[in-house]
C-alpha cells in the first residue's frame, strides 16, 4: 500500500496509506486532510484539488493532459509542478510521494 505525504501550505505534514489505483484526491478525502476541497468529485471540471507535485516526483508522476491543463488555468498561483490530485492516479512505484497544497484552491 502506498503511503502519500500532503504538506499543507502552512507547512504541516500528513503521510497517509492509499490504494492503488485510487487517486491522490480521493485518498485525501477519505483521510480527511485539509486543502483538497474536490468540489467536482474527481470529474476534472474544477481546479479545487490542485497540488504542487514534490521535484523529486515530477519524473515519475508525470504532466498533465490537455484537458488538465485547461482546468488549471483556474487554479491558484500555477507552479510548474502544478497537477491536479484528480488526475493523478495512485501506483505502487509512488510510494513516498509528497505533494503540497496550495495556500487556497480556484
Amino acid at each position: 500500500m502506498p503511503n502519500i505525504t500532503y504538506i499543507d501550505a502552512h507547512g504541516e505534514s500528513r503521510t497517509v496509506a492509499a490504494d492503488a489505483g485510487s487517486t491522490v484526491m480521493e485518498t485525501a478525502i477519505r483521510n480527511g486532510v485539509p486543502g483538497i476541497e474536490a468540489e467536482c468529485g474527481g470529474a476534472c471540471a474544477c481546479a479545487t484539488c490542485h497540488v504542487y507535485v514534490d521535484e523529486a516526483w515530477v519524473e515519475a508522476v508525470g504532466g498533465p493532459e490537455p484537458m488538465e491543463q485547461d482546468m488549471l488555468d483556474f487554479a491558484f498561483d500555477v507552479r510548474p509542478t502544478s497537477r491536479l490530485s484528480c488526475q493523478i492516479r495512485v501506483r505502487d512505484d509512488l510510494d513516498g510521494l509528497v505533494v503540497r497544497t496550495p495556500a487556497r484552491q480556484g
